[in-house]
């Protein structure tokens, strides 16, 4: 029997909820220097990946400009809170979100699927980095992650070509939904951050 998606199926709704998460977790890190699951990252890079490459993606391909807040170096909570406003007020006018975004890549889709697609699926997975970088709560939702990871497998080696994902990391065979998504996009889910 199947999970059931505890997270809304409309683009705006999901938005709120993932970003309401990822929220939470930005408002209690302790330390913007922690080391991530991704190497090289530090807590902070989490949140700078997020706010800095998603403006230009509407850009690109969009009439949407979305307001920046403060550098992430700066004010990482500021920053984070400023761009989920800014996102959500796209996806909830009836207007902007029924906008065009074109790509090459993309081909024609309306704001609000691209925005779900793209970029609130990737704040969904960097959820797990953030929470776990920071000694936070980092479950997912079970049902997403194995939705997530069926849409995945078929183009994993556009994904790999990309230079977006690492290679996979192997799970158990009875691993959860989210281990098997987190080991797919090339994360460990056995990591945790280095003690001492």
């Amino acid at each position: 029997m199947a999970t059931v998606s505890s997270l809304p199926s409309d683009p705006a709704e999901r938005h709120r909820a993932v970003a309401g998460r990822f929220t939470e977790l930005v408002r209690g890190v302790t330390d913007w220097d922690a080391p991530t699951p991704v190497p090289d990252w530090a807590a902070r890079d989490v949140v700078r990946h997020l706010v800095e490459w998603f403006p230009g993606f509407l850009e690109s391909g969009s009439d949407v400009r979305l307001q920046r807040g403060p550098s992430v170096d700066e004010d990482p909570v500021a920053a984070w809170e400023t761009h989920a406003t800014a996102v959500q007020a796209v996806l909830d006018d009836p207007v902007a979100a029924a906008g065009m975004y074109s790509s090459p890549h993309t081909g024609d889709l309306p704001v609000d699927q691209a925005t779900d697609r793209f970029y609130t699926a990737d704040a969904f997975l960097h959820t797990w980095d953030l929470a776990r970088s920071t000694g936070q709560d980092d479950t997912l939702d079970a049902a997403t992650c194995a939705e997530m990871l069926a849409g995945m497998q078929p183009i994993e080696d556009l994904m790999r070509a990309s230079g977006q994902y690492g290679p996979a990391v192997p799970v158990s065979d009875h691993a959860s939904s989210q281990d098997r998504l987190l080991g797919f996009i090339g994360r460990d889910p056995a990591w945790r951050p280095p003690t001492g």
